[in-house]
């Protein structure tokens, strides 16, 4: 999946989370599914940072 892709479902889960009748099964999966996307989108995050590094000369 796509960073833009992750990120936009992350908001789609938080906006499901403020549901305050969310049940429980339901929240935790949402949960689940969140981790997982957030640590997705760190690894295109550091992605990015080396390319743009390598751009600018070996800085990151």
């Amino acid at each position: 999946m796509k960073f833009d892709e992750a990120y936009r479902r992350l908001t789609e889960i938080s906006k499901e989370m403020d549901n305050k009748e969310l049940p429980l099964e339901k929240a935790v999966e949402l949960y689940s599914e969140a981790a997982k996307l957030t640590e997705d989108c760190k690894k295109e995050i550091e992605s990015a940072k080396l390319k743009i590094g390598k751009i600018d000369g070996g800085e990151v």
